[in-house]
């Protein structure tokens, strides 16, 4: 049967899976694929496994027991192979590998920031501070403007929004990352125009909340900053 595999971890890592089941419906019991250096959490794979809450929350109680108790390299939501034999094997020829890495990210979780700002107030500051922005916009207002102006506005304040989001990005992540070891950042969505991911020290997490809280209230109520944590470190692994 298939192997789902949640995390690796050191040998010598206590590995208590007591009181927590794995994915699947029925959930699926859990138990270690041990090599000389390293182990792996698994349990059988089911036949389908979808991202329900459930299993989603089965997988994230595997790595939090498991970062209570030490360092962790969590896989992600799905990660499967054949069999335990398979497991093993990866964990013998890539122990080296795997072994830099929990010393990378001993004593370290990740945490997740996200940032957006209000759309309106994005929109009126650009108004305010770009001169042909706010002639295109009068032009507009006063009825007599030609068909093509409110295309020319809204392709102005694109790029203006694309401009000044890079920016204000730039200067968010710059004021936090002297509290991380790693940063790893990835393409944000919706309303979004940060998505970045530190890998904190636990001495320096207290420091990244008061920053963050402290950067917050510098950008204003127009601003909304978002920074989840501790977490397993999923973008370092």
């Amino acid at each position: 049967m298939a192997v789902y595999v949640y995390s690796i971890v050191a040998t010598d890592h206590p590995q208590r899976l007591d009181g927590l089941d794995g994915v699947g419906d029925p959930p699926t019991a859990l138990r270690t694929v041990h090599a000389k250096k390293l182990s792996a959490v698994v349990s059988d794979a089911p036949e389908e496994l979808r991202p329900k809450r459930r299993d989603l929350g089965a997988h994230q109680a595997v790595q939090e027991r498991l970062m209570a108790d030490g360092t962790v390299l969590p896989l992600q939501f799905g990660f499967t192979t054949t069999n335990d034999d398979a497991v093993r094997e990866v964990l013998e020829e890539r122990t080296d590998e795997f072994t830099e890495r929990l010393q990378a990210l001993k004593g370290c979780a990740e945490y997740h920031l996200k940032c957006a700002q209000d759309e309106d107030a994005m929109l009126r500051q650009i108004l305010r501070e770009s001169d042909e922005a706010r002639r295109l916009n009068e032009d507009i207002r006063s009825g007599n403007a030609s068909p093509d102006l409110p295309f020319a506005l809204g392709e102005l304040v694109a790029k203006e929004v694309e401009a000044r989001q890079e920016r204000l990005a730039a200067a968010v992540v710059d004021a936090l990352r002297e509290f991380a070891r790693e940063e790893s950042a990835s393409r944000p969505t919706g309303n979004d125009f940060v998505s970045v991911s530190f890998l904190v020290n636990q001495k320096d997490e207290k420091r990244l909340r008061a920053a963050e809280q402290e950067l917050a209230e510098e950008l204003g109520e127009d601003f909304d900053l978002r920074l989840r944590g501790p977490l397993p470190a999923y973008s370092f692994v």
